[in-house]
């Protein structure tokens, strides 16, 4: 199993569509220990249930907006499982209003709130989660998305805070590679998922990747979850930096 005796970290899941859950699963069934967090009550439902057929995670609140939240955490894990192999940033966040109309029409309190809960906690939780895998190095994923790179429509400020990420990623594996932990995201195609269904006319954005992807189809969750695995893992360990993107090839074309 490729992660037999790995210890990991997932945040980010909402319910069973999300692709951080997906991962979670994956991950155990590959001999990975879990610790998994969430936001508010509702969610805490949820992965409580969810997490009633994995392997007893560790399953912890946590507001990424929160350092000392965020601390907490971290040294929970520290107390409870000892240490980390991986960490999963699975967070992202804009209010509904700012996903319709024009990206110029952006208020500022919404820029700055999708930047804080989508681009910035990767920073946050990289900062905690490196000292628990200085041991015997690390994997940090992101999820990222084509919008950070390329203008979708009515993804807006989303779209900013996805760019943000993703240079993120690149600061955080020229910092954190020399203490022998990678940084990489995995950029998936459009899947419906909770996040999705705030982007207006989603439905349109699968049929058009459907009809133009090299491959004429979309992606499914268990593709996007496979690549986890693989940045995750030992398979990758020559991997630091980058951007997999898992959309059936979409990511190369022009016209």
């Amino acid at each position: 199993m490729l992660l037999n005796g790995k210890k990991g970290i997932v945040f980010g899941i909402a319910n069973k569509r999300s692709l951080a859950w997906v991962i979670a699963r994956r991950a155990v069934e590959e001999g990975a220990t879990l610790a998994l967090t969430y936001q508010g009550e509702r969610i805490e439902e949820n992965v409580r249930e969810l997490a009633e057929s994995l392997n007893d995670p560790l399953i912890l609140p946590c507001d990424v907006t929160k350092n000392d939240e965020i601390e907490t955490v971290f040294a929970e894990v520290k107390e409870k499982m000892g240490g980390l192999d991986f960490a999963v940033h699975a967070v992202a966040f804009a209010r509904r209003e700012e996903l319709d109309g024009e990206f110029v029409n952006t208020s500022r309190e919404g820029y700055l709130i999708a930047q804080e809960v989508s681009a910035y906690s990767l920073t946050a939780i990289a900062k905690y989660a490196a000292p628990l895998m200085e041991a015997s190095g690390g994997s940090i994923l992101a999820l990222t998305y084509l919008g950070g790179e390329r203008v979708i429509p009515h993804y807006n400020v989303m779209g900013v805070a996805k760019a943000a990420l993703d240079m993120s990623v690149r600061y955080l594996a020229a910092d954190l590679g020399p203490r022998g932990i990678r940084v990489n995201a995995l950029s998936a195609g459009p899947i419906k998922t909770l996040s999705s269904a705030g982007i207006k006319g989603f439905s349109k954005i699968l049929e058009h990747m459907r009809e133009r992807a090299p491959l004429r189809r979309n992606v499914d969750q268990a593709e996007v979850a496979d690549a986890a695995l693989f940045l995750l893992s030992n398979m990758s360990r020559g991997v630091t930096g980058e951007t997999l993107h898992v959309d059936s090839g979409y990511h190369i074309m022009g016209m």
